[in-house]
C-alpha cells in the first residue's frame, strides 16, 4: 500500500508539472499579437468635460462606449473588486486561493459557494464571447487570463472589462450602462448604483431593472452587504442606498448638439471625440429653443450660437428648433446656412467710420430721403428723424445714415475689413458689393456674425471660432494680424449697443448687442455680447420662406437675453476704455460736428482738403517697435485750413491751428490708420504698418 501510494503520489506530482508545462507553453506560445483583436466600439461625441453628448450604436447593434479607470467612480471599482476579485491587484490572471477555497466550499457544502473566476479570467472570456461550462472553454480562458496579465497591466485589463461587461440588452460596458439605467456618466455614482452596476454583469438578463427589479434589487443588495464586510461602506450606508428604487425603465442615450457631433464624427474618423461644447448648457439652450420655436409656429425654425470671447470656443451651438421635426426641416443646420443679414453689420460700418474720422459719436447725421450713387434707401417704418446724432441713428438702426457714412467709408473696405474679421460675404453670381450692403444685400452665417461680434468685444481682434479642443491655439489669437477694427472704435461701438432697449421684461444690463431684420421678413437675428460671452440668434424658416410679423427685435432678441440668462448667473462687465480715452477731452471736435457724408448740409465742403505726404499711404515704417525702442512717429501735412484734427486709429491725438504735423508714440507694432481733419470737414488719411 506504501509503495501504491508513493506511486499515485509520483503520478499525481509528473500529472502537475506536465499540466503546468503545457500550460506555460501555450501561455508563452501567445505574443500580444495573438491576443483577441480590438472590438467595435459606438462612436461617440463628448463635451468639454468628457459628458457625453451623441453617440452611434456598433454595427452589430451594441452600445459598447470605451472608458478608463480613472473615468469611473472609485467607490464602483472599489466594490467591483472587493465583490468579484479581491486579490486582483496581487495574483497573474488565476488565483489558487481562490481556487482552493472555491474547492473547500463545494467539498463541504455540497454545492458551489462562491466561484473561482477572476476578474481577468472574466475579462478573457468577454473576449472570447465563448461559454466556459466545459473543461476544454474553461482551459481556454485561464491561458488567455495569463497572456493578458503577461502582456498587459492591471490598469489595461481592467479597462477591457470595464468597455465589455455586459449590462442587459444590448448595453455592453460600464458608460453605456451607466447612461442607459442612470442617464449619467459613470464619474459620480451613488452606492446604490454603483452596487447595481457591480451586480448585474454576473446575470445580466436575469437582473435587468427594467424587467426584473426585484431580482436587480436582491443582487445589488448582496454587493451592498459585501462592501460593509470590505469596510468600504458602514451599515448605516447600506440601509440608506437600500431605500434607493432601482432603474423602472431604460433611459435613450444622449443625443445633445445632433448638427454639431454628426459634423465631427463626418470630419474625422476616431471613435471618441471632445467638443469644446458645454454638455448641460446645450440641454438648457436645447429645452429653451423648442419651447420657443413652438410660440413662434409649426414651420418656423430657430438657431444659437454660444461662443467665448476670449477663445473663440463655442460653448453651445443648437442647429434647429427640432431635429426631427418635418414641417421645421430641423435636420437642416442653420447656424450654418447663409442668409441676409439684415442690419446686424451695420456697427461694422459706424466703427469703420470712427476709425477713419468720417464721425463721432456725437456727430450730428441726416436722416432725410436721400439718393446716393444712385441707390434711395429707406427706413423699415418707412419714416425719416431729420438730423439725429450718430450714436442715435445706430440705437435706432436708421437705414439712410449707415448708408451715407458707407458711400464715405467705402464699399470695399467695409468688404476687406468683414473678411478680416473672419466673414465671406457671398453674392450673388455676377454682382459686386454696393451700398445695399449696408442693409444685408449679401449673404452671411449665423457663425460668421458671431466670430464678428466676438471680435468687436475683443477690442477689434478677429476670434476664429471653433467647437474641436485643441491646445495651444490661444496665443495665436492675440496676434495683431487679426485686427480688423481699431481698439477705440471698437470700444464706442460696444459702448453704444449697450444703450440699445432691450426686449420687454428682459433683463439687459451690461449686454452690447444689434438686432437685424432681412427683407420680406425672411429672417430675424440678434446678436450680442458682455465681457465673456457673445451669443447669436436666428429665427425664420429654413426654406426661405416669408414669415409675416416676424423682426429681430420682436422675434429673435427675446431668445438672446433668455440665453444670457441661462449661460451664465452674473454678467461680466463689458470692455473699459482704452487708455488713451479722455471722457473729458472726448467732445465731438469743431471739423466733425457734422458727420462728413455726402448728406452734410451745404457750404460745409470744399475742394482743396489736406494731404499727408509723408509717410506715404501703405508705407512699412520700422521704428524698432519690437525691440522697446520709445521712436516716435512723425507725419507731416500740406494743403487744408487750420485748425487740424489728427486721430490716430479713430483716438483724437493732436489738435490745433499750427498743428501741421502729428508726432506720435504708438502702443506697439502693427497697422495704424493715421488720420487729419480741417477746418472744414476735409479730411486724409494712411494705413501704414509701424515695425
Amino acid at each position: 500500500m506504501r509503495r501504491l501510494a508513493i506511486s499515485l503520489c509520483c503520478i499525481a506530482a509528473l500529472c502537475v508539472i506536465a499540466i503546468g508545462a503545457t500550460l506555460g507553453f501555450q501561455v508563452l506560445s501567445l505574443g500580444r499579437e495573438d491576443l483577441p483583436g480590438a472590438v467595435e466600439m459606438s462612436r461617440s461625441v463628448s463635451d468639454r468635460n468628457g459628458r457625453l453628448l451623441r453617440a452611434f450604436q456598433t454595427s452589430d447593434d451594441r452600445w459598447r462606449m470605451p472608458v478608463s479607470p480613472d473615468e469611473v467612480d472609485p467607490l464602483y471599482l472599489s466594490m467591483l473588486l472587493a465583490y468579484e476579485d479581491r486579490r486582483f491587484r496581487d495574483h497573474h490572471g488565476v488565483d489558487p486561493l481562490a481556487i482552493l477555497r472555491a474547492g473547500w466550499q463545494l467539498a463541504t457544502h455540497g454545492r458551489i459557494v462562491s466561484g473561482a473566476s477572476t476578474l481577468t479570467m472574466q475579462t478573457a472570456r468577454l473576449l472570447t464571447e465563448a461559454p466556459t461550462r466545459s473543461p476544454l472553454s474553461k482551459w481556454r480562458q485561464i491561458v488567455l487570463a495569463l497572456a493578458l496579465e503577461r502582456h498587459l497591466d492591471k490598469t489595461e485589463i481592467l479597462s477591457l472589462y470595464l468597455a465589455r461587461a455586459p449590462f442587459g440588452g444590448n448595453i455592453e460596458g460600464v458608460r453605456a450602462a451607466s447612461h442607459a439605467w442612470f442617464g449619467k456618466e459613470p464619474a459620480r455614482l451613488t452606492p446604490a448604483q454603483a452596487a447595481l452596476l457591480v451586480a448585474l454583469p454576473q446575470s445580466p438578463e436575469a437582473r435587468r431593472p427594467d424587467r426584473f427589479p426585484e431580482a436587480a434589487r436582491t443582487a445589488r443588495d448582496r454587493v451592498l452587504q459585501a462592501a460593509v464586510e470590505a469596510e468600504l461602506l458602514t451599515s448605516e450606508d447600506v440601509v440608506a442606498a437600500s431605500r434607493e428604487a432601482v432603474p423602472a425603465r431604460r433611459r435613450p442615450v444622449p443625443m445633445l448638439a445632433p448638427h454639431a457631433t454628426r459634423q465631427a464624427l463626418a470630419r474625422n474618423d476616431a471613435t471618441d471625440q471632445r467638443l469644446t461644447i458645454e454638455a448641460e448648457l446645450q440641454a438648457r439652450l436645447e429645452a429653451m429653443v423648442a419651447e420657443r420655436a413652438g410660440r413662434l409656429g409649426s414651420h418656423v425654425s430657430v438657431a444659437l450660437i454660444v461662443a467665448d470671447n476670449a477663445s473663440g470656443e463655442i460653448l453651445a451651438r443648437v442647429g434647429s428648433a427640432e431635429l426631427l421635426s418635418q414641417a421645421r426641416r430641423g435636420h437642416v443646420d442653420m447656424s450654418g446656412a447663409i442668409r441676409s443679414p439684415g442690419s446686424t453689420l451695420k456697427p461694422l460700418i459706424y466703427g469703420l467710420a470712427f476709425e477713419q474720422g468720417v464721425a463721432h459719436p456725437d456727430s450730428l447725421i441726416e436722416d432725410r430721403p436721400t439718393t446716393v450713387a444712385g441707390y434711395s434707401p429707406t427706413n423699415f417704418d418707412l419714416s425719416f428723424q431729420g438730423t439725429v446724432r450718430v450714436r442715435e441713428a445706430l440705437t435706432a438702426s436708421l437705414n439712410v445714415p449707415a448708408v451715407t457714412l458707407l458711400d464715405a467709408v467705402g464699399v470695399s473696405r467695409f468688404m476687406s475689413r468683414l473678411k478680416r474679421a473672419g466673414a465671406t460675404p457671398r453674392f450673388p453670381q455676377g454682382e459686386a458689393p454696393g451700398l445695399a450692403a449696408a442693409l444685408g444685400g449679401f449673404g452671411i452665417s449665423l457663425r460668421e456674425l458671431v466670430a464678428l461680434y466676438a471680435g468687436i468685444a475683443r477690442g477689434g481682434v478677429a476670434v476664429p471660432l471653433h467647437e474641436t479642443l485643441e491646445t495651444g491655439a490661444n496665443e495665436a489669437l492675440r496676434s495683431e494680424d487679426r485686427r480688423f477694427l481699431s481698439e477705440m472704435a471698437s470700444w464706442r461701438i460696444a459702448d453704444i449697443l449697450s444703450e440699445v432697449p432691450p426686449p420687454d421684461t428682459a433683463n439687459g444690463a451690461g449686454i452690447a448687442y444689434k438686432t437685424g431684420t432681412s427683407y420680406g421678413y425672411r429672417d430675424a437675428w440678434a446678436v450680442g455680447f458682455d465681457g465673456r460671452h457673445t451669443i447669436g440668434v436666428w429665427v425664420g424658416r429654413a426654406d426661405g420662406t416669408p414669415v409675416p410679423g416676424l423682426t429681430g427685435y420682436k422675434s429673435a432678441a427675446p431668445l438672446l437675453f433668455d440665453a444670457f440668462q441661462r449661460v451664465a448667473a452674473r454678467r461680466t462687465p463689458l470692455p473699459q476704455p482704452p487708455k488713451e480715452f479722455d471722457p473729458v477731452a472726448d467732445a465731438v471736435p469743431a471739423p466733425l460736428r457734422y458727420a462728413r457724408t455726402v448728406t452734410r448740409p451745404d457750404g460745409m465742403h470744399t475742394q482743396s482738403g489736406p494731404e499727408i505726404f509723408y509717410p506715404p499711404n501703405g508705407a512699412t515704417v520700422d521704428l524698432g517697435l519690437g525691440e522697446g525702442s520709445q521712436a516716435a512717429l512723425v507725419v507731416k501735412l500740406r494743403r487744408g485750413r487750420a485748425p487740424f484734427l489728427w486721430l490716430a486709429n479713430g483716438a483724437p491725438v493732436a489738435s490745433g491751428p499750427f498743428a501741421t504735423s502729428l508726432v506720435w508714440q504708438p502702443d506697439g507694432p502693427g497697422a495704424s490708420t493715421i488720420s487729419v481733419i480741417d477746418a472744414d470737414g476735409n479730411s486724409a488719411r494712411v494705413t501704414l504698418d509701424l515695425r
